[in-house]
């Protein structure tokens, strides 16, 4: 399965570059955001363009392409999985093997912030845009938002994160804005997952754009969630991160999805590659949360 499949999307990207605008227009759009549960399973999968590959101990773990369309494959058809979120090269190979029927799509828009770069914090918009999300038949694009408070490259991308809030907002697409309160450290960028940092990154985040109808927020599960979640009215859903700890991951992901501004999750890497191999049954365990 996993060669046939390498092998259509090759050869369409040779012989038949249009097959994926085709794709596309043919593709059965979901009828909802959210699934028989009531909320929305969303499977990421747009580390790699950022160059972050790793999963756990591997540093390439999600470098290997062919395996990670096959364990995206898995996941999406595994019941109550309700969409993906991708760069256009990974969603279009999505969309060749006609995957995508039914699913809620999201385009990731801004992946110049290569990980570990000296650049990081300057995450430009070099994916999806607007307009390409709309005329894909997309659900919205997603934009990765980190506010380092002692970085002067940080008003630029609150700037184009709003640009790119107005521009979905104006097409009633879902925008889906992931802050981060962030600082430098050893030369790194660090993420703040400290409650009260976490609560100031959805104040900020929250208010950008001049409309904010269709945005909705994508965040880390940290303590003192109800805080967090009670930072905006602005639907939630919840990220996976990096897991060390399956069971606990579960544990807070299960408590936080009670809050009412949680809609759902956004899970790639713990999913995709769970520690003992299993991707079906790691989807349908999160699944079983919703």
């Amino acid at each position: 399965m996993l060669s046939d499949n390498v092998s259509r999307i090759v050869s369409a990207r040779v012989s038949d570059p249009a097959a994926v605008a085709a794709a596309a227009a043919r593709r059965v759009k979901a009828a909802s955001l959210f699934g028989e549960h009531g909320k929305a399973m969303i499977i990421a999968a747009d580390h790699p363009a950022r160059g972050a590959n790793g999963v756990g101990a591997d540093p390439n773990a999600m470098a290997d392409r062919f395996e990670l369309i096959d364990r995206l494959c898995t996941a999406l058809e595994r019941p109550g999985v309700t969409g993906v979120l991708a760069t256009a090269d990974i969603l279009e190979d999505l969309l060749l093997l006609g995957v995508l029927d039914g699913k809620s799509v999201f385009g990731s828009m801004n992946r110049a912030g290569l990980a570990g770069s000296v650049f990081e914090i300057d995450d430009r918009f070099t994916g999806y845009d607007a307009e390409t999300i709309a005329a894909m038949g997309f659900d919205g694009g997603k934009m990765l938002t980190r506010i380092a408070l002692d970085d002067p490259a940080t008003p630029s991308i609150l700037e184009n994160t709003a640009r790119a809030v107005n521009e979905l907002n104006d097409r009633e697409l879902i925008a889906m804005v992931e802050p981060f309160l962030s600082v430098w450290q050893d030369g790194r960028i660090r993420n703040d997952l400290s409650t009260d940092a976490v609560v100031k990154s959805v104040t900020i985040a929250a208010g950008l754009g001049r409309r904010t109808a269709y945005t909705w927020l994508k965040l880390p599960v940290v303590d003192g969630m109800e805080r967090v979640l009670s930072a905006s009215t602005l639907p939630a859903l919840l990220l996976g991160g990096e897991v060390k700890d399956a069971e606990a991951a579960f544990a807070s992901w299960g408590k936080a999805l009670k809050q009412p501004t949680a809609q759902g999750l956004v899970v790639g890497r713990s999913l995709l590659y769970p520690s003992n191999g299993d991707v079906a049954g790691a989807v349908d365990k999160a699944v079983s949360l919703l």
